[in-house]
């Protein structure tokens, strides 16, 4: 079974073009099946901000309250993964919208309840349920929401959801949809950096503002046991013909075929 993680974040949700579900077609017509988890940052500042929840981050990651993680999962279960499903639906594919914590599909445990509240990571993903969806040749689209211990419902970082998931089902590559093409150096696409490369490109200035974060994501996700990451556009074509445009992030310098 050949498999795709796909994970698209919530402020790239919204500029997703046609061309991008082309290359899903194009992917799925050579035989590969995918799995999306997704995010939705900027919906759930925003009712966090209508309801008045305070709110804060703690490097990178969003401090969960029990308020806070009453908001989050109504935004991305509600909202954000709603639409992602109908974007999908309306572009030809089997869609299913999931919560990563029913049936118990991401097990989790507090990352530091102290510091960050209700932050889990990933202690285990339900390999048979994603087949189950997978072997009916549905798309699963996953909120990154874990099970924790007597129900509690945990806040994951969609960036280390997608890792959990690749890991688990073995996945042949990892995407992070972004709302740019790739990582550029000195004005040109890389193919494929790896980390080393990466750190000293931000250090040499030439990875710079809004890509830091893309990239930094992806090296974070490598962290969790990925060969690779690939950093693609949502607003362009990124697979045609058996070709990739983007950028394969990794551990070390490989080709990505």
């Amino acid at each position: 079974m050949k498999s795709i993680v796909i994970k698209c974040g919530g402020s790239v949700m919204e500029e997703l073009d046609d061309s991008f579900f082309k290359s899903l077609a194009d992917l799925k017509n050579r035989g590969y099946q995918l799995v999306f988890v997704h995010g939705g940052g900027p919906a759930i500042n925003k009712m966090l901000e209508l309801y008045q929840v305070p709110h804060e981050f703690e490097n990178g990651l969003r401090k969960t309250t029990p308020e806070v993680m009453e908001v989050a999962e109504m935004v991305l279960a509600g909202q954000s993964n709603r639409k992602l499903t109908a974007m999908l639906e309306k572009h030809g594919f089997e869609a299913f919208g999931v919560n990563g914590s029913d049936a118990g599909l991401f097990k989790g445990e507090f990352l530091d309840q102290e510091k960050l509240g209700l932050v889990g990571e990933i202690t285990s993903v339900n390999q048979p349920v994603l087949e189950m969806f997978l072997s009916e040749g549905l798309v699963p689209v996953i909120t990154p929401i874990a099970a924790g211990e007597n129900g509690t419902k945990l806040n994951i970082n969609a960036d280390y959801a997608a890792a959990a998931v690749a890991s688990a089902i073995d996945a042949e590559h990892c995407i992070f949809v972004t709302d740019v093409k790739g990582i550029f150096i000195d004005g040109k696409l890389s193919p494929h950096l790896d980390t080393e490369e990466i750190e000293q490109h931000i250090k040499d200035e030439k990875i710079t503002g809004g890509m830091i974060p893309k990239v930094t994501s992806a090296m974070k996700a490598i962290s969790k046991g990925l060969n690779s990451v690939m950093i693609v556009s949502g607003k362009d074509k990124f697979y045609e013909n058996g070709s990739w445009v983007g950028t394969n992030v990794s551990a070390k310098m490989e080709v990505f075929k």
